[in-house]
Protein backbone atom coordinates (compact mmCIF):
# COMPACT_ATOMS: atom_id res chain seq x y z
CA UNK A 1 0.00 0.00 0.00
CA UNK A 2 1.54 3.21 -1.15
CA UNK A 3 2.39 6.01 1.87
CA UNK A 4 2.24 2.93 4.29
CA UNK A 5 5.16 1.86 7.39
CA UNK A 6 3.97 -1.13 9.09
CA UNK A 7 6.17 -2.21 12.70
CA UNK A 8 4.83 -6.07 12.97
CA UNK A 9 5.13 -6.99 16.92
CA UNK A 10 3.77 -10.19 17.63
CA UNK A 11 3.88 -11.31 21.49
CA UNK A 12 5.87 -8.06 21.50
CA UNK A 13 8.27 -9.12 18.91
CA UNK A 14 8.41 -6.01 16.39
CA UNK A 15 8.64 -7.93 12.87
CA UNK A 16 9.49 -4.82 10.11
CA UNK A 17 7.69 -4.57 6.93
CA UNK A 18 9.17 -1.16 5.37
CA UNK A 19 7.32 0.03 2.50
CA UNK A 20 7.62 3.80 1.12
CA UNK A 21 6.92 6.57 3.86
CA UNK A 22 5.88 9.99 4.14
CA UNK A 23 2.51 9.92 6.05
CA UNK A 24 2.20 12.62 8.67
CA UNK A 25 -0.93 10.86 10.14
CA UNK A 26 -0.69 7.49 12.73
CA UNK A 27 -3.44 5.45 12.81
CA UNK A 28 -3.33 1.66 14.07
CA UNK A 29 -4.79 -1.26 12.75
CA UNK A 30 -5.21 -4.43 13.70
CA UNK A 31 -4.95 -7.57 11.84
CA UNK A 32 -8.20 -9.93 11.01
CA UNK A 33 -7.11 -13.58 10.93
CA UNK A 34 -9.66 -14.40 8.19
CA UNK A 35 -9.07 -12.17 5.35
CA UNK A 36 -13.15 -11.38 4.72
CA UNK A 37 -15.01 -8.50 3.26
CA UNK A 38 -15.12 -6.68 6.42
CA UNK A 39 -11.58 -6.06 6.31
CA UNK A 40 -9.40 -4.03 3.53
CA UNK A 41 -6.96 -6.46 2.65
CA UNK A 42 -6.73 -8.07 6.07
CA UNK A 43 -7.03 -5.09 7.63
CA UNK A 44 -9.40 -4.07 10.24
CA UNK A 45 -9.74 -0.05 9.83
CA UNK A 46 -10.69 1.56 13.64
CA UNK A 47 -13.53 3.39 14.23
CA UNK A 48 -13.04 7.03 14.84
CA UNK A 49 -14.16 7.01 18.21
CA UNK A 50 -10.67 5.54 19.28
CA UNK A 51 -8.73 8.23 17.47
CA UNK A 52 -7.52 9.80 20.44
CA UNK A 53 -6.54 6.48 22.56
CA UNK A 54 -4.53 5.96 19.30
CA UNK A 55 -2.08 9.00 20.48
CA UNK A 56 -0.45 7.31 23.03
CA UNK A 57 0.47 4.32 20.98
CA UNK A 58 2.96 6.51 19.16
CA UNK A 59 5.27 6.53 21.01
CA UNK A 60 5.26 3.24 22.49
CA UNK A 61 4.81 1.41 18.51
CA UNK A 62 1.22 0.33 19.17
CA UNK A 63 -1.09 -1.15 21.61
CA UNK A 64 -1.42 -4.38 23.45
CA UNK A 65 -4.30 -6.37 22.94
CA UNK A 66 -5.19 -9.69 23.61
CA UNK A 67 -6.66 -12.45 21.28
CA UNK A 68 -6.92 -16.35 21.28
CA UNK A 69 -3.07 -16.66 20.05
CA UNK A 70 -2.19 -14.58 23.03
CA UNK A 71 -0.87 -10.94 23.45
CA UNK A 72 -0.62 -8.91 20.27
CA UNK A 73 0.77 -5.33 20.22
CA UNK A 74 -1.12 -3.66 17.12
CA UNK A 75 1.22 -2.51 14.96
CA UNK A 76 2.17 1.90 14.36
CA UNK A 77 0.93 2.71 10.90
CA UNK A 78 1.59 5.86 9.17
CA UNK A 79 -0.94 6.72 6.45
CA UNK A 80 -1.95 9.67 4.68
CA UNK A 81 -4.66 11.73 6.63
CA UNK A 82 -7.66 10.80 4.18
CA UNK A 83 -8.07 7.49 4.64
CA UNK A 84 -10.21 5.02 1.83
CA UNK A 85 -13.95 4.81 2.60
CA UNK A 86 -15.50 1.24 2.88
CA UNK A 87 -16.16 0.20 -0.79
CA UNK A 88 -20.12 -0.23 -1.39
CA UNK A 89 -21.61 -3.78 -1.27
CA UNK A 90 -24.47 -5.59 -1.48
CA UNK A 91 -26.19 -8.43 0.73
CA UNK A 92 -28.86 -10.54 -0.32
CA UNK A 93 -31.27 -13.06 0.86
CA UNK A 94 -34.19 -15.64 -0.23
CA UNK A 95 -38.03 -15.36 0.10
CA UNK A 96 -39.42 -18.41 1.77
CA UNK A 97 -42.18 -21.23 0.87
CA UNK A 98 -43.97 -23.42 3.52
CA UNK A 99 -43.65 -26.76 1.49
CA UNK A 100 -44.98 -28.81 4.13
CA UNK A 101 -47.01 -28.37 7.67
CA UNK A 102 -48.76 -25.34 7.82
CA UNK A 103 -51.21 -24.62 10.70
CA UNK A 104 -50.03 -27.85 12.00
CA UNK A 105 -46.93 -25.99 12.88
CA UNK A 106 -48.99 -23.49 15.66
CA UNK A 107 -49.48 -26.95 17.64
CA UNK A 108 -46.43 -28.38 18.39
CA UNK A 109 -46.13 -30.28 15.17
CA UNK A 110 -43.27 -30.21 12.42
CA UNK A 111 -43.17 -28.39 9.10
CA UNK A 112 -40.66 -27.68 6.30
CA UNK A 113 -39.53 -24.37 4.85
CA UNK A 114 -37.30 -24.39 2.10
CA UNK A 115 -35.65 -20.75 0.49
CA UNK A 116 -36.98 -20.01 -2.98
CA UNK A 117 -34.66 -18.02 -5.67
CA UNK A 118 -37.04 -14.68 -5.58
CA UNK A 119 -34.44 -12.55 -3.56
CA UNK A 120 -33.99 -9.13 -2.24
CA UNK A 121 -30.85 -7.16 -2.82
CA UNK A 122 -29.31 -4.05 -0.53
CA UNK A 123 -26.63 -1.71 -1.79
CA UNK A 124 -24.40 -0.24 1.10
CA UNK A 125 -22.82 2.86 -0.50
CA UNK A 126 -20.39 4.96 2.34
CA UNK A 127 -20.64 8.73 2.40
CA UNK A 128 -17.98 10.78 2.89
CA UNK A 129 -16.91 11.64 6.64
CA UNK A 130 -18.75 15.31 6.72
CA UNK A 131 -22.00 13.65 5.35
CA UNK A 132 -23.22 12.46 8.66
CA UNK A 133 -26.50 10.86 7.34
CA UNK A 134 -27.58 7.75 6.77
CA UNK A 135 -30.54 7.41 3.98
CA UNK A 136 -33.15 4.38 3.95
CA UNK A 137 -34.18 3.42 -0.01
CA UNK A 138 -37.08 0.96 -1.03
CA UNK A 139 -38.11 2.31 -4.31
CA UNK A 140 -39.88 -0.75 -5.16
CA UNK A 141 -42.44 0.17 -2.11
CA UNK A 142 -41.43 4.09 -2.49
CA UNK A 143 -39.80 4.29 0.59
CA UNK A 144 -37.04 6.86 1.07
CA UNK A 145 -36.19 8.45 4.62
CA UNK A 146 -32.97 10.12 6.04
CA UNK A 147 -31.91 10.82 9.21
CA UNK A 148 -29.00 12.74 10.75
CA UNK A 149 -26.81 10.35 12.72
CA UNK A 150 -26.21 12.78 15.60
CA UNK A 151 -29.92 13.62 15.88
CA UNK A 152 -30.89 9.62 16.95
CA UNK A 153 -31.37 8.58 20.18
CA UNK A 154 -27.91 6.75 20.89
CA UNK A 155 -28.08 8.34 24.68
CA UNK A 156 -31.04 6.01 25.35
CA UNK A 157 -29.70 3.03 23.38
CA UNK A 158 -26.49 3.42 24.84
CA UNK A 159 -27.68 3.26 28.83
CA UNK A 160 -25.46 0.86 30.62
CA UNK A 161 -28.72 -1.30 31.02
CA UNK A 162 -29.83 -0.89 27.35
CA UNK A 163 -26.62 -1.79 25.59
CA UNK A 164 -26.47 -4.96 24.07
CA UNK A 165 -23.57 -6.37 21.99
CA UNK A 166 -23.50 -7.98 18.41
CA UNK A 167 -23.28 -11.73 20.16
CA UNK A 168 -26.04 -10.94 22.43
CA UNK A 169 -29.26 -13.24 22.13
CA UNK A 170 -31.95 -10.63 21.71
CA UNK A 171 -35.87 -12.38 22.44
CA UNK A 172 -37.82 -9.14 23.45
CA UNK A 173 -38.34 -5.55 22.34
CA UNK A 174 -37.10 -3.17 24.93
CA UNK A 175 -40.03 -0.93 24.65
CA UNK A 176 -38.15 1.78 26.57
CA UNK A 177 -36.17 1.85 22.97
CA UNK A 178 -39.21 1.14 20.88
CA UNK A 179 -40.38 4.70 22.28
CA UNK A 180 -37.29 6.45 21.59
CA UNK A 181 -37.43 5.44 18.25
CA UNK A 182 -41.12 6.89 17.71
CA UNK A 183 -40.40 10.43 16.94
CA UNK A 184 -37.58 9.33 13.95
CA UNK A 185 -40.56 7.14 12.41
CA UNK A 186 -43.48 9.10 12.85
CA UNK A 187 -41.64 11.45 10.25
CA UNK A 188 -42.18 9.01 7.34
CA UNK A 189 -44.43 8.96 4.83
CA UNK A 190 -46.90 11.42 5.90
CA UNK A 191 -48.96 11.71 3.02
CA UNK A 192 -49.54 8.24 2.47
CA UNK A 193 -53.08 6.05 3.49
CA UNK A 194 -53.03 4.18 7.04
CA UNK A 195 -51.87 1.02 5.40
CA UNK A 196 -48.86 2.02 3.14
CA UNK A 197 -47.41 4.06 6.07
CA UNK A 198 -47.48 1.62 8.47
CA UNK A 199 -45.29 -0.45 5.77
CA UNK A 200 -43.59 2.46 5.46
CA UNK A 201 -42.68 2.75 9.30
CA UNK A 202 -42.25 -0.91 10.00
CA UNK A 203 -39.57 -1.31 7.55
CA UNK A 204 -37.88 1.47 8.74
CA UNK A 205 -38.49 0.59 12.20
CA UNK A 206 -36.72 -2.49 12.04
CA UNK A 207 -33.56 -1.14 9.87
CA UNK A 208 -33.43 1.74 13.36
CA UNK A 209 -33.76 -0.72 15.54
CA UNK A 210 -30.81 -2.90 13.96
CA UNK A 211 -28.85 0.23 13.40
CA UNK A 212 -29.17 1.93 17.21
CA UNK A 213 -28.44 -1.60 18.53
CA UNK A 214 -25.50 -2.51 16.97
CA UNK A 215 -24.13 0.62 15.74
CA UNK A 216 -22.96 3.96 17.61
CA UNK A 217 -22.82 7.75 17.01
CA UNK A 218 -19.61 7.38 15.19
CA UNK A 219 -20.91 5.76 12.55
CA UNK A 220 -20.18 6.40 8.66
CA UNK A 221 -22.84 7.90 7.24
CA UNK A 222 -24.39 5.59 4.08
CA UNK A 223 -26.65 5.05 1.49
CA UNK A 224 -29.24 1.60 2.41
CA UNK A 225 -31.25 0.77 -0.87
CA UNK A 226 -32.91 -1.93 -0.92
CA UNK A 227 -34.57 -3.81 -4.26
CA UNK A 228 -36.55 -6.93 -3.81
CA UNK A 229 -38.29 -9.27 -6.58
CA UNK A 230 -40.25 -10.89 -4.16
CA UNK A 231 -43.88 -10.47 -3.85
CA UNK A 232 -45.04 -8.54 -0.87
CA UNK A 233 -47.67 -9.50 1.74
CA UNK A 234 -47.94 -12.77 -0.27
CA UNK A 235 -46.52 -14.91 2.49
CA UNK A 236 -43.33 -15.50 1.25
CA UNK A 237 -40.95 -14.56 3.84
CA UNK A 238 -40.69 -10.62 2.30
CA UNK A 239 -40.28 -8.71 5.26
CA UNK A 240 -37.55 -11.30 6.73
CA UNK A 241 -35.50 -11.37 3.19
CA UNK A 242 -35.25 -7.76 4.22
CA UNK A 243 -34.32 -8.31 7.48
CA UNK A 244 -31.37 -10.40 7.02
CA UNK A 245 -30.10 -8.34 4.28
CA UNK A 246 -30.11 -5.40 6.87
CA UNK A 247 -28.70 -7.52 9.59
CA UNK A 248 -25.71 -8.95 7.81
CA UNK A 249 -25.20 -5.71 6.02
CA UNK A 250 -24.62 -3.97 9.72
CA UNK A 251 -22.75 -7.34 11.03
CA UNK A 252 -20.18 -6.83 7.89
CA UNK A 253 -19.81 -3.06 8.41
CA UNK A 254 -19.03 -3.86 11.95
CA UNK A 255 -16.55 -6.18 11.20
CA UNK A 256 -18.33 -8.86 13.18
CA UNK A 257 -18.38 -11.42 10.29
CA UNK A 258 -15.45 -13.45 8.97
CA UNK A 259 -16.18 -15.29 5.68
CA UNK A 260 -17.37 -16.53 3.68
CA UNK A 261 -14.74 -17.80 1.89
CA UNK A 262 -13.96 -21.50 0.00
CA UNK A 263 -11.41 -22.82 3.25
CA UNK A 264 -13.68 -21.93 5.93
CA UNK A 265 -14.74 -24.30 8.71
CA UNK A 266 -18.37 -25.32 7.92
CA UNK A 267 -19.02 -24.78 12.38
CA UNK A 268 -17.05 -21.38 12.04
CA UNK A 269 -19.64 -20.31 9.17
CA UNK A 270 -22.43 -21.52 11.07
CA UNK A 271 -21.18 -19.04 13.71
CA UNK A 272 -21.94 -16.27 11.55
CA UNK A 273 -25.06 -17.47 10.35
CA UNK A 274 -26.12 -17.83 13.89
CA UNK A 275 -24.90 -14.12 14.50
CA UNK A 276 -26.71 -12.77 11.60
CA UNK A 277 -29.91 -14.83 12.02
CA UNK A 278 -30.48 -13.49 15.69
CA UNK A 279 -29.83 -10.23 14.41
CA UNK A 280 -32.82 -10.68 11.32
CA UNK A 281 -34.92 -12.01 14.46
CA UNK A 282 -34.79 -8.95 15.72
CA UNK A 283 -35.81 -6.79 12.93
CA UNK A 284 -38.66 -9.42 12.36
CA UNK A 285 -39.91 -8.39 15.86
CA UNK A 286 -40.14 -4.86 14.63
CA UNK A 287 -42.15 -5.73 12.17
CA UNK A 288 -44.45 -8.29 13.08
CA UNK A 289 -44.27 -8.60 16.87
CA UNK A 290 -44.21 -12.49 17.59
CA UNK A 291 -42.78 -14.15 14.58
CA UNK A 292 -42.00 -18.00 14.56
CA UNK A 293 -38.92 -17.13 13.84
CA UNK A 294 -38.96 -19.90 10.56
CA UNK A 295 -38.82 -17.20 7.94
CA UNK A 296 -35.36 -15.51 8.91
CA UNK A 297 -34.00 -19.03 9.75
CA UNK A 298 -34.78 -20.15 5.98
CA UNK A 299 -33.67 -16.70 4.56
CA UNK A 300 -30.01 -16.59 6.60
CA UNK A 301 -29.52 -20.58 6.24
CA UNK A 302 -31.30 -21.20 2.93
CA UNK A 303 -31.72 -24.52 1.34
CA UNK A 304 -34.62 -26.15 3.80
CA UNK A 305 -35.41 -26.43 7.32
CA UNK A 306 -37.48 -28.48 9.71
CA UNK A 307 -38.97 -26.63 12.29
CA UNK A 308 -40.76 -27.12 15.53
CA UNK A 309 -41.79 -25.50 18.59
CA UNK A 310 -43.94 -27.72 20.99
CA UNK A 311 -43.05 -25.44 24.05
CA UNK A 312 -43.39 -21.23 23.12
CA UNK A 313 -41.96 -20.55 26.04
CA UNK A 314 -38.35 -22.32 24.72
CA UNK A 315 -36.29 -21.78 21.40
CA UNK A 316 -38.04 -23.82 18.67
CA UNK A 317 -36.01 -26.93 17.30
CA UNK A 318 -34.55 -25.93 13.83
CA UNK A 319 -33.22 -29.02 11.63
CA UNK A 320 -31.27 -27.62 8.68
CA UNK A 321 -31.73 -30.04 5.75
CA UNK A 322 -28.44 -29.36 3.32
CA UNK A 323 -29.99 -32.24 1.34
CA UNK A 324 -32.38 -30.48 0.14
CA UNK A 325 -32.24 -30.23 -3.83
CA UNK A 326 -32.57 -27.57 -5.65
CA UNK A 327 -35.76 -28.26 -7.58
CA UNK A 328 -38.03 -26.38 -10.11
CA UNK A 329 -41.03 -24.50 -8.55
CA UNK A 330 -43.86 -22.89 -10.29
CA UNK A 331 -45.11 -19.88 -7.92
CA UNK A 332 -48.43 -18.72 -8.57
CA UNK A 333 -50.01 -15.19 -6.82
CA UNK A 334 -53.56 -14.79 -6.35
CA UNK A 335 -53.59 -11.38 -5.53
CA UNK A 336 -56.02 -12.19 -3.04
CA UNK A 337 -55.46 -10.32 -0.12
CA UNK A 338 -55.11 -13.07 3.52
CA UNK A 339 -54.90 -12.26 6.94
CA UNK A 340 -53.20 -14.81 9.01
CA UNK A 341 -54.52 -14.12 11.98
CA UNK A 342 -57.61 -15.09 10.76
CA UNK A 343 -57.04 -17.97 9.04
CA UNK A 344 -55.43 -19.47 12.44
CA UNK A 345 -58.21 -17.97 14.35
CA UNK A 346 -60.40 -20.38 11.71
CA UNK A 347 -58.69 -23.69 12.47
CA UNK A 348 -58.45 -23.13 15.98
CA UNK A 349 -62.30 -22.15 16.12
CA UNK A 350 -62.60 -25.94 14.42
CA UNK A 351 -60.46 -27.75 16.75
CA UNK A 352 -62.61 -26.61 19.54
CA UNK A 353 -65.88 -27.14 18.18
CA UNK A 354 -65.13 -30.63 16.43
CA UNK A 355 -61.48 -31.75 18.17
CA UNK A 356 -62.14 -35.70 16.98
CA UNK A 357 -62.21 -34.73 13.43
CA UNK A 358 -59.39 -31.63 13.76
CA UNK A 359 -56.78 -33.46 15.52
CA UNK A 360 -55.97 -36.52 13.25
CA UNK A 361 -56.01 -33.70 10.13
CA UNK A 362 -53.25 -32.15 12.61
CA UNK A 363 -51.59 -35.38 13.20
CA UNK A 364 -51.84 -36.09 9.76
CA UNK A 365 -50.21 -33.00 7.99
CA UNK A 366 -47.20 -34.17 10.68
CA UNK A 367 -46.95 -37.43 9.23
CA UNK A 368 -46.53 -35.91 5.82
CA UNK A 369 -43.74 -33.69 6.91
CA UNK A 370 -41.82 -36.29 8.68
CA UNK A 371 -42.36 -38.39 6.02
CA UNK A 372 -40.93 -35.91 3.52
CA UNK A 373 -38.11 -35.27 5.73
CA UNK A 374 -36.69 -39.17 5.48
CA UNK A 375 -37.49 -38.98 1.77
CA UNK A 376 -34.84 -36.51 1.40
CA UNK A 377 -32.74 -38.04 4.18
CA UNK A 378 -31.83 -41.25 2.59
CA UNK A 379 -29.08 -42.07 0.59
CA UNK A 380 -31.00 -43.46 -1.80
CA UNK A 381 -33.20 -40.09 -2.73
CA UNK A 382 -31.97 -38.78 -6.33
CA UNK A 383 -33.85 -35.14 -6.75
CA UNK A 384 -33.12 -36.17 -10.76
CA UNK A 385 -35.32 -38.95 -11.16
CA UNK A 386 -38.98 -38.60 -11.26
CA UNK A 387 -39.37 -41.35 -8.77
CA UNK A 388 -38.22 -39.25 -6.35
CA UNK A 389 -39.63 -36.01 -7.07
CA UNK A 390 -43.07 -37.70 -7.90
CA UNK A 391 -43.37 -39.04 -4.14
CA UNK A 392 -42.42 -35.29 -2.90
CA UNK A 393 -45.17 -33.87 -4.94
CA UNK A 394 -47.53 -36.88 -3.87
CA UNK A 395 -46.96 -35.52 -0.43
CA UNK A 396 -47.63 -31.75 -1.34
CA UNK A 397 -50.69 -32.92 -3.19
CA UNK A 398 -52.09 -34.62 -0.12
CA UNK A 399 -51.10 -32.12 2.09
CA UNK A 400 -53.10 -29.41 0.26
CA UNK A 401 -56.70 -31.75 0.66
CA UNK A 402 -55.99 -31.79 4.33
CA UNK A 403 -55.52 -28.25 4.31
CA UNK A 404 -58.58 -27.58 2.26
CA UNK A 405 -60.13 -29.65 4.83
CA UNK A 406 -59.32 -27.23 7.50
CA UNK A 407 -61.25 -24.78 5.37
CA UNK A 408 -58.33 -22.58 4.89
CA UNK A 409 -58.22 -22.47 0.90
CA UNK A 410 -59.54 -20.42 -1.16
CA UNK A 411 -61.77 -20.71 -4.57
CA UNK A 412 -58.90 -18.79 -6.58
CA UNK A 413 -56.66 -21.75 -4.82
CA UNK A 414 -58.68 -24.62 -5.87
CA UNK A 415 -58.22 -23.02 -9.36
CA UNK A 416 -54.82 -22.88 -9.64
CA UNK A 417 -54.93 -26.41 -9.03
CA UNK A 418 -57.56 -27.45 -11.38
CA UNK A 419 -55.85 -25.73 -14.15
CA UNK A 420 -52.50 -27.31 -12.99
CA UNK A 421 -54.05 -30.63 -12.95
CA UNK A 422 -55.57 -30.70 -16.19
CA UNK A 423 -52.16 -29.19 -17.79
CA UNK A 424 -50.79 -32.23 -15.87
CA UNK A 425 -47.71 -30.51 -15.33
CA UNK A 426 -47.24 -30.99 -11.53
CA UNK A 427 -48.27 -30.69 -7.85
CA UNK A 428 -49.56 -27.80 -6.19
CA UNK A 429 -50.78 -27.22 -2.93
CA UNK A 430 -51.22 -23.63 -1.25
CA UNK A 431 -48.05 -22.20 0.81
CA UNK A 432 -48.98 -20.29 3.64
CA UNK A 433 -51.54 -19.71 6.37
CA UNK A 434 -53.78 -19.75 3.13
CA UNK A 435 -57.23 -18.18 2.34
CA UNK A 436 -55.43 -16.18 -0.37
CA UNK A 437 -51.95 -16.05 -1.05
CA UNK A 438 -50.17 -18.50 -3.25
CA UNK A 439 -50.17 -21.85 -4.48
CA UNK A 440 -46.39 -23.20 -5.24
CA UNK A 441 -46.42 -26.10 -8.08
CA UNK A 442 -43.45 -28.85 -7.98
CA UNK A 443 -43.16 -29.49 -12.02
CA UNK A 444 -42.19 -32.82 -13.05
CA UNK A 445 -39.49 -33.73 -15.71
CA UNK A 446 -41.55 -33.76 -18.68
CA UNK A 447 -43.16 -30.65 -18.74
CA UNK A 448 -42.77 -29.06 -21.91
CA UNK A 449 -42.68 -25.15 -22.75
CA UNK A 450 -44.95 -24.99 -24.63
CA UNK A 451 -47.91 -27.21 -21.86
CA UNK A 452 -46.10 -24.25 -19.44
CA UNK A 453 -46.63 -21.23 -21.58
CA UNK A 454 -50.62 -22.17 -22.24
CA UNK A 455 -50.66 -22.64 -18.56
CA UNK A 456 -49.13 -18.68 -18.17
CA UNK A 457 -51.59 -17.64 -20.75
CA UNK A 458 -54.15 -18.94 -18.62
CA UNK A 459 -52.88 -17.68 -14.90
CA UNK A 460 -52.70 -14.09 -16.67
CA UNK A 461 -56.51 -14.54 -18.37
CA UNK A 462 -57.79 -15.42 -14.77
CA UNK A 463 -55.81 -12.33 -12.97
CA UNK A 464 -53.09 -14.59 -11.21
CA UNK A 465 -49.38 -13.44 -11.34
CA UNK A 466 -46.78 -16.21 -12.00
CA UNK A 467 -43.49 -16.67 -10.86
CA UNK A 468 -40.67 -19.54 -12.78
CA UNK A 469 -38.39 -20.24 -9.33
CA UNK A 470 -36.21 -22.60 -7.87
CA UNK A 471 -36.72 -24.23 -4.52
CA UNK A 472 -34.00 -24.92 -1.98
CA UNK A 473 -31.13 -22.24 -3.05
CA UNK A 474 -28.98 -20.40 -1.18
CA UNK A 475 -29.35 -18.21 1.75
CA UNK A 476 -27.85 -15.00 2.78
CA UNK A 477 -25.07 -13.69 0.53
CA UNK A 478 -22.26 -11.46 -0.31
CA UNK A 479 -21.01 -9.26 -2.78
CA UNK A 480 -17.71 -7.41 -1.59
CA UNK A 481 -17.07 -5.46 -2.80
CA UNK A 482 -20.39 -4.26 -5.43
CA UNK A 483 -18.86 -5.72 -8.87
CA UNK A 484 -19.79 -8.34 -10.96
CA UNK A 485 -17.65 -9.72 -13.94
CA UNK A 486 -20.46 -11.89 -15.65
CA UNK A 487 -18.33 -14.31 -16.40
CA UNK A 488 -15.05 -12.16 -17.65
CA UNK A 489 -11.52 -12.88 -17.14
CA UNK A 490 -10.79 -9.33 -17.16
CA UNK A 491 -9.82 -7.25 -14.28
CA UNK A 492 -12.11 -4.91 -12.64
CA UNK A 493 -16.21 -5.69 -13.81
CA UNK A 494 -19.20 -3.60 -13.95
CA UNK A 495 -19.16 -1.25 -10.67
CA UNK A 496 -22.53 -1.47 -8.91
CA UNK A 497 -23.41 1.96 -7.86
CA UNK A 498 -26.63 3.92 -6.50
CA UNK A 499 -28.26 4.96 -10.36
CA UNK A 500 -27.63 1.67 -11.94
CA UNK A 501 -29.25 -0.07 -8.88
CA UNK A 502 -31.95 2.56 -8.65
CA UNK A 503 -32.79 2.47 -12.75
CA UNK A 504 -33.15 -1.23 -12.48
CA UNK A 505 -36.73 -2.15 -14.32
CA UNK A 506 -38.48 -4.52 -11.88
CA UNK A 507 -37.69 -8.01 -10.91
CA UNK A 508 -36.08 -9.05 -14.25
CA UNK A 509 -33.83 -5.70 -14.49
CA UNK A 510 -32.84 -6.41 -10.92
CA UNK A 511 -32.00 -9.92 -11.21
CA UNK A 512 -30.37 -9.37 -14.44
CA UNK A 513 -28.08 -6.37 -12.80
CA UNK A 514 -26.87 -8.13 -9.88
CA UNK A 515 -29.08 -11.46 -9.33
CA UNK A 516 -26.65 -14.04 -7.55
CA UNK A 517 -27.62 -16.45 -10.93
CA UNK A 518 -30.68 -18.80 -10.35
CA UNK A 519 -32.98 -19.72 -12.92
CA UNK A 520 -33.16 -18.30 -16.45
CA UNK A 521 -30.06 -16.87 -14.93
CA UNK A 522 -26.49 -18.37 -15.24
CA UNK A 523 -24.58 -18.75 -11.43
CA UNK A 524 -22.36 -15.26 -10.92
CA UNK A 525 -19.04 -15.21 -9.34
CA UNK A 526 -18.41 -12.54 -6.71
CA UNK A 527 -21.57 -13.52 -4.60
CA UNK A 528 -20.68 -15.95 -1.67
CA UNK A 529 -22.62 -17.74 0.71
CA UNK A 530 -22.01 -19.11 4.12
CA UNK A 531 -24.58 -22.10 4.06
CA UNK A 532 -22.26 -23.59 1.17
CA UNK A 533 -18.41 -23.15 1.86
CA UNK A 534 -16.20 -25.91 3.24
CA UNK A 535 -17.30 -29.67 4.10
CA UNK A 536 -19.52 -30.07 7.52
CA UNK A 537 -17.77 -32.54 10.13
CA UNK A 538 -20.02 -34.46 12.38
CA UNK A 539 -18.90 -36.59 14.93
CA UNK A 540 -21.78 -39.35 14.00
CA UNK A 541 -22.15 -37.83 10.31
CA UNK A 542 -25.42 -36.69 11.02
CA UNK A 543 -28.08 -33.68 10.82
CA UNK A 544 -28.71 -32.53 14.23
CA UNK A 545 -30.78 -29.98 15.50
CA UNK A 546 -29.65 -26.22 16.29
CA UNK A 547 -31.24 -24.03 18.18
CA UNK A 548 -32.61 -21.40 16.97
Amino acid sequence: MPGLSVDWRIGGLPLHSPTPSGDSKIRTLSWNNHTDPASVNGWIIPDDDTEDDMESSKSSGGEQVSDRYGAIERPTVQRKASSPMMPAFMTSAPGKVIVYGEHAVVYGKAAMAAAISLRSYLLVTALSKSQRTITLRFPDIGLEQNWKIDDLPWSTFSQPSKKVHYYDLVDKLDPELVEAMQPHLSIISPKLPPEDRKTHQNAASAFLYLFLSLGSRNFPGCIYTLRSTIPIGAGLGSSASISVCLSSAILLQLRTLSGPHPDQPREEAELQIERINRWAFVGEMCIHGNPSGVDNTVATGGKAVVFKRGDYSKPPTVTPLRKFPELPLLLVNTRQSRSTATEVAKVAALRKARPAITEPILEAIDKITESAYALISTSDFDAKTSKSVQELGDLMKTNHGLLTALGVSHPKLERICELVESAGVGWTKLTGAGGGGSAITLLNSNASPSTLKALEDKFAGEGFEKYETTLGGDGVGVLWPAVLHNGSEDEGGEEIDQEKFLNADGRCGVESLVGVGVGSFEKRDGWKFWNNVGPHVNSEGKQEPISG
